[in-house]
């Protein structure tokens, strides 16, 4: 038994060599786990976040690039809030923030919906900046607007919910507040600062630190507007967002513009689609957009984490796992996705 033990071993030393070698190759489902620097959790290695110019810095005051996996609507799709998942997109595909996406006015929103409805979705989020908090990721919490288009509509109910978010999560280092999704329709940005202006005395009541996302205008992609008159206090970003497909070179350059203004901009939801969230996906837009971000340092996070059966969705429409995902089990705009945001982890 002793000489058959020490062969195994033998045997199982070489083979770990030749590994190391790249003698022995991995198969392509089974990638090893993204490796932070010197293994620390992305809270640990940036801290408490804030923004200086245009830029989201760490506590030392060096800027970062955030990148993250959004929900898609925490009352359609609850079961992918699980701290495996979260695990799962920390260690394998390198992520450093989860969005939790929640509707204010669609079936079963935080503001249409039933009061039980509401209990349910606060205690989902809860629970997911718990697990957040636990592996060391940032949270955003997302209050979803889209046909409400005007987050005028329910100001009532969103300075009571930021609030209550605000007064649970102040002592926190990894909450980050999406205040207004995607305004659009007719809204315009004066429509949208005097709500973020509001909102965010509402929430710096209680959290004085937290980075604060606010949407902009045209579905979160006119960002000038913001540029030419802020919303005034610290640590205020704003929102714009694309899809690969549709937005193309113009809207790059309107990113671009907003920056090169001193805006401080979050690209708080992407996808690779078109605009609808479906259709075709355009990998070398996609390419174009993300070395647009690389280049400023803009952060993003990829639209979304469910198996809903379109071009946006990451897990394909067949998989039932909610966490453990092989690359197989991704959709095609998943596995862009995932080998995008392992590529770019560091």
């Amino acid at each position: 038994m002793k000489n058959r033990f020490k062969m195994v071993s033998f045997v199982l030393l070489v083979l770990s060599v030749c590994a190391a070698a790249g003698f022995v190759q991995q198969h392509s489902d089974e990638a090893p786990a993204v490796v932070s620097a010197a293994g620390k959790t992305p809270l640990e290695r940036f801290g408490q976040l804030k923004v200086s110019g245009s830029h989201l810095v760490n506590e030392k005051g060096k800027a970062v690039q955030l990148r993250g996996i959004s929900t898609h609507g925490l009352s359609w799709y609850p079961q992918y809030v699980n701290k495996k998942a979260f695990e799962t997109l920390r260690d394998q595909w390198g992520i450093h923030a989860v969005r939790l996406a929640m509707y204010t006015a669609e079936y079963n929103g935080y503001c249409t919906g039933s009061a039980q409805n509401r209990k349910n979705l606060e205690a989902l989020i809860d629970q997911a900046v718990g697990f957040c908090d636990d592996l060391g990721l940032y949270a955003v919490i997302d209050w979803h607007i889209l046909s409400d288009s005007d987050p005028n509509t329910y100001k009532k109910q969103s300075k009571a919910f930021f609030k209550k978010m605000a007064q649970k999560y102040a002592g926190y280092n990894n909450i980050i507040y999406e205040i207004c999704n995607e305004p659009n329709g007719s809204t315009t940005w004066p429509q949208i600062r005097s709500y973020a202006d509001t909102v965010v005395r509402t929430i710096r009541r209680y959290d004085k630190k937290a980075v604060i996302i606010v949407g902009t205008p045209a579905w979160s992609q006119d960002a000038a507007a913001a540029a030419a008159d802020p919303v005034k206090g610290s640590n205020i970003m704003y929102a714009f967002h694309f899809y690969a497909a549709t937005h193309t070179e113009e809207y790059r350059k309107k990113l671009q513009e907003a920056v090169d203004a001193g805006l401080a901009v979050f690209v708080s939801e992407f996808g690779i689609s078109e605009a609808s969230g479906n259709g075709r996906i355009d990998k070398a837009q996609a390419e174009q957009w993300m070395k647009l971000l690389e280049r400023n340092k803009i952060s993003c996070i990829a639209w979304n984490l469910s198996n809903k059966d379109e071009a946006c969705a990451m897990i394909d429409s067949s998989c039932t796992k909610t966490y453990g995902w092989k690359k197989s089990d991704l959709s095609e705009s998943g596995r862009w996705i995932y080998d995008y945001m392992r590529s770019a982890a560091h």
